[in-house]
Order: C-alpha cells, then structure tokens, then sequence
C-alpha cells in the first residue's frame, strides 16, 4: 500500500521535525563555500546538504532554477541530490513553480513526481493561476503514487500581491481560492488522514488578513493543510511567531530555512542544521 505524501509528513512531525532545509547554490554562497559556480559546485553544496539534514530535517527544498542554469550537467547534478536524498529517506520538495495547462502541465507532472523518473520529488511547488483545475495531471500522481503539492498561494514578493489579493467573481481573493481549493481537495481525497496531500506556499513575514486569508477560527475539520513557509530566519520572521502568524492553518507546518543554514560555508553545516531543526521543533511543541 502506497503511503501519502502526507501520512509521510504527518510521520516527520510526530518525531518532532518541522525544518524544510533549502538548497540553493547561487553564485554568491557557492563562493562563500569556495565552490565554483557550476555544475559540480551546485551538487557537492546539494549533496552536502541531504548529508547534514538526513534524519534531522523533515524535507529539504533545492531551488530547481540553481541547477538549470547549468543545462544538462546542472540535471544532472540535481538527479545526483536527489539520488542521496531517495537513498537516504529523506522528503525532498522540488522548487521548480511549474503551471501550464493541458498536455503541457501532465508533463511537468510527470517529470517531477512520477515513480522512476530521473527528477523524481517526492513534492512540486506549483503556480495555479490558471485555474486549480489545470492540476489535474499532478492530482492524479498525488492519489495514486503518494506524492505531494505546495501551490502558490500568498508569497512574500512585493509583485504577486496584485494578483493574490486580486477578488474573484465567487467573492475569494486568489489567494483565499488557492487556500480553499487545497482544502477541499484533501477532504475529498484523503478523508480520514490526519494531513493532506497537497499544501500551500505562505510566506512567514505577511499579514495573511491582507490576502484574505481566515487563520482564526475553529480548528477546521479534515486533514491538516500542509503549508510551506519561507521567511523564517534570515528573512527576519520569527519562528516563535509562528501560532500568530499562520494560526489554525498552522496544523502541519514546514518552516523554510536557506540562507540561515547556508551562510557560513561546509564547516558547521551539520550543525546549523541541527541547531535550527531544534529551535523548530521547540517553537512548534509550546
């Protein structure tokens, strides 16, 4: 039997971890690690990284876009990472925001979270814009093969705000859609699960009212909704913060962390590691 993507996060967040560690070899901390910026850079920084989180970290997060601007070698470097990831039962959550529509998105899909692909993720962040609907070729591989979705829903970029807090016809900002349209797919699909299969993408440091976004409230019935925070660290929120922040739909939290992981090179990676996991761990236990 096939277990979800969110029977396996709700098994990370009994033992305790809540940590996405980001991988993200940009030319400025692959220099800060006195790496060159390529290929084989981008994937000794990833590899380490899978290293340092492996049992400490619920997921780790490589930014797709680090290692395409490689082309081929840089795939390549991004299927080596992930190879250590598989072989080391680690979630990874594959940050590559694709949306299309039709034939085009199913390829997307089938690329990142089919079973035996070379890219194979075990979750897609992905931009919905287009209609919730136009997911479908990724829903299918989230029910049959326990895969994983984080859909763009409130980021903390100033030039999304427009569209996100833009009000729909049905009275919902995208946002708000976004939000509702994950949850009512988990309640339909993965009823009698304790975590939903497909999230949200909510940046820690905004207001979620500006965007719509009802966090108080009774606890909500259903899964949980996975939610996929950046912003907490080097962005400046505070994981303590985070009950006030995200409220109720707080239930099965990641908190991203890059760049506080990162800066500072190889040396002290496990560590950091394990020193945010802990502050995490500790701030979502109170």
């Amino acid at each position: 039997m096939t277990i979800s993507f969110g029977g396996r996060l709700a098994a990370e967040f009994a033992a305790g971890r809540h940590l996405c560690a980001g991988i993200d070899p940009h030319a400025p901390l692959l220099a800060e690690w006195g790496l060159p910026d390529d290929a084989a850079g981008a994937e000794r920084m990833g590899r380490e990284v899978v290293a340092a989180a492996a049992g400490v970290a619920a997921c780790v997060k490589p930014q797709v876009s680090f290692f395409e601007r490689f082309g081929s070698a840089g795939f390549t470097a991004l299927e080596r990472v992930l190879g250590d990831a598989r072989a080391a039962e680690l979630l990874v959550v594959a940050d590559a925001k694709r949306g299309d529509i039709g034939s085009s998105f199913d390829a997307y899909a089938a690329a990142w979270l089919s079973p035996g692909s070379p890219l194979e993720a075990d979750a897609l962040t992905v931009a919905a814009y287009q209609g919730f609907g136009t997911l479908a070729g990724a829903l299918g591989l989230v029910t049959a093969h326990g895969k994983g979705l984080f859909v763009l829903a409130a980021t903390s970029n100033p030039e999304a705000r427009d569209v996100q807090t833009a009000v729909r016809e049905d009275g919902r900002t995208v946002a708000a859609a976004m939000v509702g349209d994950a949850q009512v797919f988990n309640s339909r699909a993965f009823a009698g699960e304790a975590v939903g299969g497909v999230g949200v993408v909510l940046g820690a440091t905004l207001r979620l009212a500006d965007y719509g976004i009802e966090i108080d409230g009774p606890e909500l019935p259903g899964p949980a909704l996975p939610v996929l925070a950046p912003g907490f660290g080097h962005q400046g929120a505070r994981i303590e913060d985070a009950g006030g922040i995200f409220g109720q739909l707080g239930r099965a939290l990641l908190a991203n962390e890059s760049r506080s992981i990162l800066s500072g090179g190889s040396d002290g990676l496990a560590a950091r590691v394990r020193a945010r996991a802990a502050a995490v761990a500790e701030a979502l236990s109170a």
